[in-house]
């Protein structure tokens, strides 16, 4: 219940005279209980907890009668996930964006009117996209002089927001306010860019952005290249030291059951997907990557862990 979807959803479904349907743990048989039980026809969840209901329906394909519409927020989901669940469950796809401190929406993914003519593989691309600002909400991405960013899909700058959900602040806790809060803009931390259409596609937190050679590498994108691969269930990429450039993407790789897969050939599958200089460099394979309560990957742990193992074998310096 702490989580946006817990303490959001009464207000805009059970205010509304929909019934919510809260579980107490997310697991796929729970969820398709629930909406076979309860003809639910909307869904919340992290993009994790989709990869699993994807994987739970591939194996089960139980019986759903119901049109469904699943919106998702969190994380960006890459564009595979988008084309898996319309074709393969027929849902409607809508992603979504916002922070707690914005109260919490300020971007949808839907197809507005003017984009209807695009393919389908178009449509799943700007789908996985965060979107553009939903009405009361104003958000552009910056660069570092507060210059909004060109519109050609490239540039990276910082998402900023304002609106009436905006915060006031953080309790008791000024240096922050005044940190996150700027000229009136809530600054969030994410970094993005932002397409011809004005849809807005969150490429990375700042803390995860690659820096390789002097190259800003997205692992979002190293993410969804490898979520392409049919033998991959899970990826996290995060940075790693590298003599040479600094840093390079390293992935940790969950299988799917009964799959086995080498180390080179990821690396090889991600080279042929991206530029080189974007390609992962290893890869440690896991049995399960560490999740919040709501389904988001801990990239801090997986992080921390492999720059604490690099300091004791004195391959990094503080």
């Amino acid at each position: 219940m702490f989580h946006v979807n817990g303490w959001g959803a009464p207000f805009y479904y059970t205010a509304n005279g929909s019934t919510h349907i809260c579980l107490k743990k997310a697991t796929p048989e729970t969820i398709f209980k629930a909406i076979q039980d309860h003809k639910v026809s909307v869904l919340h969840m992290a993009p994790t907890v989709l990869n699993s209901l994807l994987q739970f329906y591939e194996k089960n394909k139980p019986v759903l009668e119901q049109d469904i519409r699943v919106v998702i927020a969190g994380s960006a989901p890459p564009p595979a996930f988008v084309i898996r669940v319309e074709k393969e469950l027929g849902w409607e796809f809508i992603q979504v964006y916002g922070m707690t401190e914005t109260t919490p929406l300020s971007l949808v993914s839907t197809i507005r009117s003017e984009l209807t003519h695009l393919k389908p593989e178009e449509k799943a691309r700007i789908k996985a996209k965060a979107g553009y600002p939903m009405i009361g909400c104003d958000v552009k991405v910056i660069n570092d002089h507060g210059e909004e960013v060109a519109h050609n899909g490239k540039e990276i700058g910082e998402v900023v927001t304002r609106s009436h959900g905006v915060m006031k602040g953080y309790w008791k806790n000024p240096e922050a306010t005044m940190e996150t809060i700027r000229n009136g803009w809530l600054h969030t931390g994410d970094m993005g860019t932002v397409d011809e259409y004005g849809h807005i596609d969150i490429v990375d937190r700042m803390k995860d952005i690659i820096i390789s050679g002097g190259e800003n590498i997205s692992s979002i994108e190293v993410e969804g290249a490898l979520y392409e691969h049919p033998s991959i269930l899970e990826a996290a990429v995060i940075a790693v030291p590298h003599e040479k450039w600094g840093e390079t993407p390293h992935a940790f790789v969950v299988l799917r059951e009964n799959q086995q897969i080498s180390e080179q050939e990821i690396i090889t599958f991600s080279r042929e997907k991206l530029a080189h200089f974007k390609a992962v460099t290893g890869v440690t394979f896991v049995d399960e990557l560490p999740k919040t309560a709501s389904g988001k990957i801990q990239k801090v742990h997986l992080r921390n862990e492999n720059w604490e193992s690099h300091r004791k074998a004195g391959r990094l310096v503080n």
